[in-house]
């Protein structure tokens, strides 16, 4: 793409009130582009009883603000709250309340960042929506499809949390941040004299309150309701005050006495029970995920090998996927890996390239179980 073609792209740039989404009004602002600096209002309660500078508190409207006017670019606050609460809050409260756990930031990509967000700059006439994820967007080389891949930087690469996009909304998506390093970036931010370029990044759920699940969930509809936790035979450990205080995995703040280590092997929403095993019970060589998502094909093909990565952090494991109808796939791993979660997205990867995903919903420990 040429300079004067540039010149001629309006690009709506989401900010969030942090140094990465700053970066990014800034680099295409310098390459030429027409930038606006739009902050989405997601918080839907008082903002004024958060302890925490979250990306949508006054906070970040402000430094937002500041950054826009110090690379002189206009700025705007949109009010999505009621949309954010719909799509995103309620998700959440429902599949903790479904004995699954949950990952928003994926959904808040999809419904806002690039939905919400990308109608406004619709409406405003842009070409494209811009955020600050490290991840890498390039045309097939076909020249047909958009290409989702890993950021450059291995310890800050998010494209994990962007699988859920369409053709349609990569189409429209820039991401300057792709090719560069998270020092480079605060390096680059303290050049130009951004106030965001030290600022500290949050790491945690940005609308639960000091990161307390539980009383988020009490809050917002799921009172305590006590049930038991069993063995995987069903005998009787003790007693918990909800599925939703639990997720698999977890070993400490069990709440019953043992002389072995004990984790958290399933959750039960029907009968309202924790299943707790030992560790190697929470290897799993096989499960199944729902609501896939195909970048790279419209189509995927009957199977195909991939890496797979059931969580943010997992480093990944090689795997064959195969599709199923109403956009289900079964997932067949290499060696079995631990603590699979219904609720979170698992991402399949070629190299660098995102092939797609979906959200796990189903262990073949459920049947035994859950009867």
């Amino acid at each position: 793409m040429s300079v004067s073609d540039i010149k001629h792209m309006r690009v709506v740039v989401g900010m969030s009130g942090g140094v990465d989404s700053s970066m990014a009004a800034a680099i295409l602002k310098e390459k030429g582009y027409e930038v606006i600096g739009i902050t989405l209002k997601l918080w839907p309660q008082d903002c004024s009883s958060r302890t925490e500078d979250k990306c949508c508190g006054p906070q970040a409207v402000m430094d937002a603000r500041a950054v826009c006017d110090r690379i002189g670019i206009p700025f705007y606050v949109a009010d999505e709250a009621e949309e954010f609460k719909s799509q995103v809050i309620q998700n959440f409260i429902d599949e903790y309340r479904a004995g699954r756990t949950p990952n928003p930031c994926v959904l808040c990509n999809d419904k806002l960042k690039f939905g919400a967000l990308l109608s406004r700059a619709r409406k405003l006439g842009a070409d494209f929506v811009a955020t600050g994820h490290y991840a890498r967007l390039e045309k097939s080389p076909d020249q047909k499809r958009i290409l989702l891949k890993r950021g450059l930087d291995p310890h800050k690469d998010q494209s994990y949390f962007l699988f859920s996009l369409r053709q349609e909304q990569l189409a429209h998506a820039l991401m300057p941040l792709g090719e560069l390093t998270k020092a480079q970036i605060r390096c680059s931010a303290k050049d130009r004299g951004l106030k965001t370029a030290q600022k500290k990044e949050s790491m945690e759920i940005c609308f639960v309150p000091d990161n307390n699940y539980a009383k988020f969930l009490e809050i917002n509809g799921i009172a305590r309701h006590q049930g038991e936790i069993v063995d995987a035979q069903g005998a009787v450990l003790g007693f918990h005050d909800g599925i939703e205080r639990f997720t698999i995995g977890q070993r400490k703040g069990l709440r019953v006495s043992s002389t072995r280590p004990l984790y958290v092997v399933h959750l039960d929403p029907a009968l309202n029970r924790v299943v707790l095993g030992d560790v190697g019970e929470l290897d799993q060589t096989e499960f199944f995920v729902e609501r896939c998502n195909y970048i790279l094909w419209d189509k995927p093909p009957e199977s195909f090998d991939a890496v797979i990565k059931v969580r943010y952090r997992h480093p990944g494991s090689a795997a064959t996927v195969f599709p199923l109808p109403d956009n289900r796939a079964r997932i067949v791993m290499c060696a079995p890996q631990r603590a699979i979660t219904p609720g979170q997205a698992c991402v399949f990867y070629h190299q660098d390239v995102v092939i797609g995903g979906g959200w796990i919903c189903r262990l073949p420990l459920d049947a035994s179980i859950s009867g």
